[in-house]
């Protein structure tokens, strides 16, 4: 099955200013920064099917039952509706598909990444009152409910599972080797969250080195984040060259390097000759 395809530049441009304008907003709406995500990604994806997108999620929220009680109580009633009734869950396959990173196609195929299934699971909770955030442990993404002392954690991926201790312990050993530090189990900001969304884009992207138009606006859409690595806008200046955009890139490039310059001159030096490699390409 072929894979989303992006909107014409005119439609990419307004979801690039409305994203811009959504992640500076005083309280980013996670549900919208994830539709414009997608619309990013889908050419298909119009304001219609974001609407119907966050109807989906407050029909969901209104199948919970009100206020079932505690954070486990919680974290229950989620796995019931959305991992029992609604099938929500992911498997390996998911990986290799894109639409597993966008939230209006795991709403329509119940299916997705962890992260993703945590959206949902967040945005449906959060509609219905629950006391929810995202838990960012290392290379898998979970949810959690209530305060710190009475912290609950339900795995999405996996239908919603509750974990115990040692499920969390075993997740983070199993993706980094190392133990599980507290630090591990704060909430998770929204827009870390989408910046993680998008990194998995990126990586998706970067093993597809045909898909290097999913690679660009991935990378754009992260740099309008607030906050961002500036290793970022060389990232973007590489795939500008890559896609034949010499002379795009080579600013670009002369633009991190003058970023580089403060700190490692050696290196600034590089990257102005990558800058200057650029240009001849068009001789």
């Amino acid at each position: 099955m072929r894979s989303p395809q992006p909107p014409e530049p005119e439609r990419a441009a307004e979801v690039r200013r409305r994203f811009a304008d959504e992640a500076r907003a005083e309280r980013p709406d996670l549900a919208l920064l994830c539709l414009l995500v997608g619309a990013a990604a889908d050419g298909t994806l119009d304001e219609a099917g974001m609407d119907a997108a966050q109807i989906e999620l407050d029909r969901l929220a209104g199948q919970l039952p009100f206020r079932p009680g505690g954070p486990r109580s919680w974290a229950a009633a989620l796995g019931e509706l959305l991992g029992g009734r609604c099938g929500f869950r992911g498997a390996p396959a998911d990986y290799q598909r894109l639409e597993s990173s966008l939230l209006h196609e795991v709403l329509r195929r119940r299916r997705g990444l962890p992260i993703l299934l945590s959206v949902v699971w967040m945005e449906v909770a959060r509609r219905a009152g629950a006391p929810v955030y995202g838990v960012a442990l290392p290379g898998h993404f979970v949810v959690g409910f209530g305060p710190t002392e009475q912290q609950v954690l339900a795995d999405p991926f996996d239908g919603g599972r509750v974990l115990t201790g040692s499920d969390a312990e075993l997740l983070v050993a199993g993706a980094t080797g190392a133990p599980l530090d507290p630090s591990m189990l704060s909430p998770a900001d929204p827009l870390d969250v989408v910046l993680r969304i998008l990194n998995n884009i990126r990586a998706w992207a970067a093993a597809r080195p045909e898909r290097s138009d999913v690679s660009l606006w991935a990378v754009e859409l992260s740099l309008l984040l607030p906050s961002h690595p500036a290793r970022l806008r060389y990232e973007r200046a590489q795939l500008l060259v890559q896609r034949g955009d010499f002379l795009g890139g080579a600013a670009e490039l002369d633009a991190y390097a003058d970023v580089v310059a403060a700190v490692d001159e050696p290196a600034a030096a590089r990257v102005r000759r990558q800058a200057h490699a650029a240009r001849a390409m068009l001789n």
